[in-house]
């Protein structure tokens, strides 16, 4: 097994587990939603307020796991200008995504600083 060979496995295993965060996490959230739901302790809404903010958090960090798969498989094993483009074509899109989902669930910009006595929900 040569090195291109292993930072391709390495770069397909971060993909994996970047799938596997999401996928975990989606169904994390849904089992919090539902289990909540179900013991009625909150309003509807605020409880579909949470459901997304959990699922946009779990989909963030699994973009960025991702992010760092295509860049371990395509900078380290075959620098080449086209894919080294199509790489950063990539990572514009997800970066865009993650920009929006960060604002979508902060309702702020990312460099904004929270307004003081502000306590978001988490989960």
């Amino acid at each position: 097994m040569d090195f291109d060979e292993i930072v391709d496995d390495v770069g397909r295993a971060v993909d994996l587990a970047g799938v596997a965060i999401i996928v975990c996490g989606a169904v994390a959230a849904t089992a919090v939603f539902v289990s909540r739901l179900l013991g009625r302790r909150q309003a509807l809404p605020d409880l579909y307020r949470l459901y997304r903010q959990n699922l946009g958090r779990t989909i963030l960090l699994g973009l960025e796991v991702l992010v760092a798969g295509d860049i371990i498989r395509t900078v380290a094993a075959s620098p080449t200008l086209g894919s080294v483009a199509v790489l950063a074509a990539i990572v514009g899109v997800r970066t865009f995504l993650s920009l929006s989902l960060e604002i979508e669930l902060e309702g702020r910009w990312p460099w904004r600083k929270a307004a003081a006595g502000v306590d978001r929900d988490r989960v």
